[in-house]
């Protein structure tokens, strides 16, 4: 995920650096804009973001997702985000809000209608035919959530997670849950929480 979001920029080295956050390496540089992917982790939102709107090292913290319920963007503009940006911006777009971001304007752009990803934008098991929320929901269940779970993560209803997964399986050629989380573990969709952790002053 992270690959694909760095890749991105690659039009515009001009004007963006792109710094990944590396959980096994000091990192003692201010960040002038956190672009926080919330992928296959909602839940976590509140407490990570918070501590990354503290963090004197992260300048701008700007959220980038697929999600855009009410409640989590009331929440993140409590917390003091810079901004709340969609999955379907162009690379161009992305660039621009994050400039407008860097010179101090709250950028909180709305989708319209279904939030499907821009070209160019990659995530875990596309390469398997998976769509992005396809995707993350497949991580969830590889964390070990129940459907309702997922459901109350996603702001889906019960009823449209169960075709999700059902098209999952059908995709990724697994016969029962046990099967989908292996495939998801051997794939990479365990989450690597220590980037986050370490940013945050954890181990």
């Amino acid at each position: 995920m992270l690959i694909g979001v760095a890749h991105l920029f690659d039009a515009f080295r001009d004007r963006v650096v792109v710094a990944e956050i590396d959980a096994n390496e000091a990192l003692n540089d201010s960040i002038d804009v956190v672009l926080y992917d919330s992928f296959a982790q909602p839940e976590s939102d509140q407490v990570e973001v918070a501590g990354l709107v503290a963090n004197p090292r992260a300048r701008r913290v700007v959220i980038y997702t697929w999600n855009f319920a009410p409640e989590l963007v009331a929440a993140a503009r409590a917390l003091g985000v810079h901004g709340y940006l969609p999955k379907t911006l162009s690379a161009e777009e992305l660039v621009t809000a994050i400039e407008r971001v860097h010179a101090g304007e709250a950028v909180f752009v709305e989708p319209s209608g279904r939030v499907t990803s821009a070209p160019g934008l990659d995530w875990p098991g596309r390469d398997a035919g998976l769509s992005d929320r396809e995707s993350e929901i497949l991580a969830l269940i590889t964390q070990g959530r129940s459907n309702a779970d997922v459901a109350r993560l996603t702001y889906l209803s019960p009823n449209t997670v169960k075709s999700y997964i059902r098209s999952i399986y059908r995709k990724i050629g697994a016969t029962s849950r046990t099967r989908a989380v292996l495939w998801g573990v051997e794939h990479g969709f365990t989450p690597n929480r220590r980037r986050i952790d370490h940013w945050l002053g954890g181990p």
